[in-house]
C-alpha cells in the first residue's frame, strides 16, 4: 500500500509533539493521515469529536472565516499548501512538523474567568485544559496571518508561512506567542 502524503508531499512520519498534555487532541499521524485536508467528517456533533479530526482540517477550517471566505475550503486549502512550500524553503523541514511545533507553543496555558454575580465581577486565573489550548492557538495563529495579510503587499499564504515558523521557534515576532504572553500575564495579575 502506498504511504499517505499531505499533497503528495509531506509525509506523516517521525513527527514529534514535544508537550505529552496536548497530545492526545492533536490527530496528526497514523490513522489521521490524508492526502488533501478534506474529509467531509462531521466532527461537532459530540463533544469533543473535533479532537479526532485531522489537525491539518481543522486549520484549514479555522482559515475560512470572516464572511467573504465563509464556505471557500478549496480557496483556504490552497492557502495552506502554498504556505506548506514556502515553509519548506525557508526552513527544510517538514511543514507538518512546524504546524505542530506553532500549535504547541502558541495555546495559553493559563487564562483568566469572570467570576461573580449581583454587580460586582472579578477576574479569577484558571487552568486552560488541553483541548482548549489547541483550540485557542489554533484561532490565534489564524487570526494573526490574517490580520498581517490585510491591506499588505505580502499575500495571506506568505504571512501565514512567517506566522507558522515564528510561532514553532516561539518568537515574539509571532502575533499568536505575543496574544499567549498577554493571556498568561493577565492571568497572572489576577492569580
Amino acid at each position: 500500500m502506498t504511504e499517505i502524503e499531505l499533497f503528495n508531499k509531506w509525509n506523516f512520519r517521525d513527527l514529534v509533539i514535544q508537550d505529552l498534555s496536548v497530545a492526545p487532541y492533536i490527530a496528526a499521524s497514523g490513522k489521521f493521515a490524508r492526502f488533501i485536508p478534506h474529509s467531509s467528517g462531521n466532527y461537532n456533533a459530540k463533544k469533543f469529536h473535533r479532537a479526532q479530526c485531522p489537525l491539518v482540517e481543522r486549520f484549514v477550517c479555522a482559515l475560512m472565516m470572516h464572511g467573504r471566505n465563509n464556505g471557500k475550503k478549496i480557496k483556504a486549502i490552497r492557502i495552506l499548501k502554498n504556505s506548506f512550500e514556502i515553509i519548506h524553503l525557508l526552513t527544510d523541514k517538514n511543514p507538518i512538523q512546524i504546524l505542530i511545533d506553532a500549535v504547541v507553543h502558541s495555546g495559553p496555558r493559563e487564562d483568566s474567568t469572570r467570576i461573580g454575580g449581583a454587580g460586582i465581577a472579578r477576574r479569577q486565573a484558571v487552568d486552560v485544559s488541553p483541548f482548549r489550548r489547541v483550540n485557542v492557538a489554533i484561532h490565534l495563529l489564524v487570526t494573526g496571518a490574517r490580520e498581517s495579510a490585510f491591506r499588505n503587499v505580502k499575500t495571506i499564504s506568505e504571512c501565514l508561512a512567517d506566522e507558522l515558523i515564528n510561532a514553532s521557534k516561539g518568537s515574539s515576532n509571532s502575533f499568536a506567542i505575543k496574544k499567549k504572553d498577554e493571556i498568561e500575564r493577565v492571568a497572572k495579575a489576577n492569580r
